[in-house]
């Protein structure tokens, strides 16, 4: 029998819990330890101008953001950051679709093919097909893509849905006009064993999930191309005219303090996640095996090279699958449990996508309701 901890918040016990989003609360406990370590005073007259840095290609990146990106990179071992431009935006999202743009205007011909390997994140089709532009066109799963002409494949790794680690899909010869988007946002470790420094020509990173701080709307971009990087910053000059220079402010601060305490037996933020993280994870399994119902992803272990050993990969969504045909969106909505459909993802309505960042007592709820589903 599966006992999990009764929440401390008597008023969850009977709402409807949204883990749908990826709202990354789970991490709050430790920026409150941090005390005053984050603060960020912005006097009435700083930051007023558009301009950060005039001699920068990316002329609205503030230059100690860049400056915390590339230490905190080089702390962790996840991506290399010499010889690369660095684009900042109003989170990846609006980075991935500056880079898209970028790659499809750079093209031969029109519109140039989208895709992604499924289960994809489902944001991907949003974003490639809201503004119906004529350059592009989402193309869907990248598994069966076959189109001649140019195409941008998105690859996310580890993946959002299902936190497996991804390559490209789509084999094409080396003079074919295909390009590739590297979405890293999870390729942290807390979330994956860091086995190598990635090293391609278009790295995507969002502030939101590294440290849990989504409000400011951080992302950045490492990019090896100069013109590439130059049609991105033109799309964030005419999508938003620039990045908020108080977020970019907060985010170096809060940077610096992570790679500060990289090296500390208190204190190391990756440490703290991972137990969180792998804590979250034990339960859920339990409840899934006691279950004859649900079913996990298992993920091989490898050799980290931030934490110096062998370690397993605790993704930041779980991809709960069921043995039955049914619904599972539907099923667990009659339960209050919001979660995103599989079909959204490019999968079928047996699998959800459900966040494992919410907050302690929202995460154990989910846990109680999930053990109580029973095989029809």
């Amino acid at each position: 029998m599966v006992k999990v901890e009764n929440s401390k918040n008597i008023a969850l016990s009977d709402s409807i819990i949204n883990l749908d989003h990826g709202d990354p609360t789970a991490y709050e406990e430790y920026w409150r330890k941090m005390g005053d370590r984050c603060t960020v005073t912005i006097r009435g007259w700083d930051l007023m101008s558009y301009f950060s840095d005039v001699n920068n290609l990316c002329w609205f990146l503030e230059p100690e953001l860049a400056e915390a990106i590339k230490e905190l990179h080089g702390a962790v071992g996840n991506a290399a950051t010499e010889d690369r431009y660095i684009v900042v935006g109003t989170g990846s999202t609006q980075l991935c679709q500056a880079a898209v743009h970028a790659l499809s205007s750079l093209a031969g011909s029109h519109p140039v093919s989208v895709v992604a390997a499924a289960p994809f994140y489902s944001t991907y089709v949003e974003e490639t097909t809201y503004v119906r532009s004529g350059m592009y066109k989402w193309e869907g799963d990248a598994w069966g893509f076959d189109k001649k002409g140019p195409y941008i494949e998105l690859v996310t790794s580890p993946n959002n849905p299902d936190g497996t680690i991804r390559e490209t899909v789509v084999n094409r010869p080396e003079d074919d006009e295909g390009k590739v988007i590297h979405d890293f946002a999870y390729y942290w470790p807390h979330y994956t064993p860091i086995t190598r420094r990635q090293d391609h020509d278009i790295m995507l990173f969002t502030f939101s999930k590294i440290t849990g701080h989504a409000g400011s709307r951080i992302g950045w971009a490492l990019v090896k191309d100069k013109e590439v990087a130059k049609k991105m910053v033109e799309y964030i000059i005419v999508n938003s005219i620039g990045v908020s220079k108080e977020s970019q402010i907060r985010a170096a601060k809060i940077l610096k303090v992570l790679k500060e305490n990289c090296e500390s037996e208190s204190d190391n933020f990756f440490e703290y996640g991972r137990e969180i993280m792998r804590n979250r994870w034990e339960k859920l399994r339990e409840v899934v095996k006691e279950s004859d119902v649900f079913a996990l992803p298992k993920y091989p272990e490898a050799y980290c090279n931030f934490f110096g050993k062998t370690l397993e990969s605790y993704p930041a969504f779980a991809w709960l699958g069921t043995k039955e045909e049914t619904d599972l969106v539907s099923d667990l909505r009659r339960q209050k449990v919001m979660s995103r459909a599989g079909e959204r993802c490019g999968s079928d309505k047996k699998h959800v996508r459900v966040s494992m960042l919410s907050r302690e007592d929202v995460f154990n709820v989910f846990l109680e309701r999930l053990a109580n589903m029973k095989a029809h």
